[in-house]
């Protein structure tokens, strides 16, 4: 009983040892920025296209920043982002909505708004990423 013990705790030692010395490296001064995603909460809903016949859109969006600041200027900026969203979803026909191709154009066409409202407010585009998490049009 006791070798298995000893053989537990020689074998939990090393690995103990590379977990603390791993958070040594990200606290140091030439650490990486840390990439986060900042999901727009609530999702974007609306309506788009033209006829009589309503159809709707959600649309739930993340933002992909790297460090703490570009984070803090979305969250700042987000009531111009999420209006400026709206205003391009609603302006979408059922074809630029729907199929692949025409929702990945519409996500790097969103990523451009984007970065053109943080670019006028801030002098710096700051995300560098628009990822739709999901995307529903009826």
């Amino acid at each position: 009983m006791k070798t298995w013990i000893a053989l537990l705790l020689a074998l939990s030692l090393p690995l103990t040892a590379l977990a603390n010395s791993g958070g040594e490296e990200a606290e140091g001064e030439n650490a990486a920025p840390k990439v986060a995603y900042y999901n727009l909460v609530p999702a974007l809903v609306g309506n788009f296209g033209p006829g009589p016949k309503l159809k709707f859109y959600k649309a739930d969006i993340a933002l992909r920043v790297t460090g703490s600041e570009a984070e803090e200027k979305v969250e700042h900026h987000e009531p111009l982002i999420r209006n400026q969203l709206v205003m391009l979803f609603s302006q979408q026909t059922e074809a630029s909505m729907s199929g692949q191709d025409a929702k990945e154009k519409l996500r790097l066409e969103a990523l451009k708004q984007v970065q053109d409202v943080l670019n006028q407010e801030e002098g710096k585009p700051y995300v560098e990423d628009l990822l739709f998490n999901n995307l529903i049009i009826q």
